[in-house]
């Protein structure tokens, strides 16, 4: 809907080259809705769930995305995407919303030239601005669907470039201890409620120095002459809470390879416990977040740990991260924001840049779609999503002056 327009607090590199021309703040009844939108109403066999107009609802000034557990569609989920009738083509994109409060959402602001209808000339393609996954990561995606290469086993592949944003984590930890610790045991313990991946896992005995390796060199542990790696001794013994499908891969936390991991099982607390037959004195303590895909992206980085060690009987703290306090973005609104231009893509988060590159292929008008989907790939699906939201304040469209 084109207003008499809200004002915004926009990068200010955008607010002196564009004028807001288009916007919906979904200040109207549910119904109006139609007007300017059209809704997906159809099973997503790709997905967990089916969506539908239904799930797709203004409330309170808001659009919300529900999610609900009902078959539909032959299906056992349901929610809600939905996209413009009016196509764009270059100029500045942003939309407020928070997230569904739940893994295996996909909470999506993105551009596409299909499936509403291919391109004469061009490529068809795809933007997500934001494919951002609860609670704390935001995903910036470019595809290439015109570009298929048929690979061996006879799948499909097409040109991607990805780059995630895990806000409150990291992929390389180093804690370095200002009093070192005595103890026959050390753990590793998450609550997240999906498999994640776990890098290589040290244990450095104090150094006088005060001197460590960096947590991602090939070479760690010769790398500073003198100190010695614990978990890496002969008598450590390794015990977890299990491996993804069975399959043990503790072994890859000591194998002195950065990019290999321990993968855990799915449900149910995850930790792993090394322990000694002796008491050694710990100073400094190293793992890696996650896993680096071929692109270079590190992906599922975890929301939230505690490293322990036992004393006494009891299991003491000693590096704890929760990054859902900070950066859980179900609890507020955010913005997100795309300048697209012939030459280049630039993304925003809450007005500041977060990535930037070069335009290859994104040059017909699209839609702008608003999506909220259930996936296989990012998390468990639970019971409590059910009556969940994706829910959108606004988004809006500038123009070049």
């Amino acid at each position: 809907m084109v207003t008499g327009l809200i004002s915004a607090q926009l990068p200010k590199n955008i607010e002196t080259k564009y004028k807001l021309t288009w916007e919906d703040d979904f200040s109207y009844s549910n119904k109006e809705l139609d007007l300017q939108w059209i809704s997906a109403n159809h099973p997503s066999k790709n997905l967990y769930c089916s969506r539908w107009r239904e799930n797709a609802v203004v409330r309170n000034g808001e659009l919300h995305l529900d999610i609900h557990k009902e078959k539909r569609g032959g299906q056992d989920w349901t929610a809600g995407s939905i996209w413009t009738k009016q196509k764009f083509k270059y100029g500045y994109f942003e939309c407020r919303y928070k997230y569904a409060g739940g893994e295996a959402t996909n909470n999506s602001f993105w551009l596409m030239t299909k499936p509403i209808k291919a391109p004469k000339e061009g490529k068809i393609f795809e933007i997500d601005i934001n494919e951002g996954h609860y609670p704390n990561e935001i995903s910036t995606n470019i595809h290439n669907w015109s570009d298929f290469t048929k690979l061996p086993n006879g799948k499909k592949k097409h040109p991607s470039f990805n780059k995630q944003f895990y806000f409150g984590a990291k992929p390389d930890y180093s804690i370095q201890l200002e009093l070192p610790v005595e103890t026959q045991k050390i753990r590793f313990v998450s609550n997240e409620d999906s498999k994640f991946n776990l890098g290589e896992f040290r244990v450095y005995g104090v150094n006088e120095s005060g001197e460590y390796p960096e947590a991602l060199s090939n070479t760690a542990d010769t790398d500073i002459p003198g100190i010695v790696n614990y978990v890496r001794v002969e008598h450590v013994k390794i015990t977890s809470s299990g491996s993804y499908k069975n399959k043990p891969s503790e072994s890859r936390l000591i194998d002195g390879n950065p990019l290999t991991s321990w993968s855990t099982q799915n449900d149910g607390e995850k930790w792993v416990e090394f322990s000694w037959s002796t008491p050694i004195k710990v100073g400094c303590i190293q793992f890696i977040n996650g896993w680096k895909d071929q692109n270079n992206n590190w992906r599922n980085l975890i929301a939230n740990y505690k490293v322990q060690y036992l004393k006494d009987g009891i299991w003491r703290d000693i590096s704890v991260l929760d990054a859902k306090e900070n950066y859980d973005f179900s609890k507020e609104f955010h913005t997100y924001g795309l300048e697209w231009t012939e030459k280049e893509l630039v993304f925003y988060f809450d007005g500041k840049e977060i990535r930037r590159t070069k335009n290859e292929f994104c040059h017909s008008e699209a839609p702008i779609f608003l999506s909220l989907a259930l996936i296989k790939w990012h998390g468990t699906l639970r019971d409590d999503l059910d009556g969940k939201s994706m829910k959108v304040d606004y988004v809006k469209y500038y123009e070049a002056n």
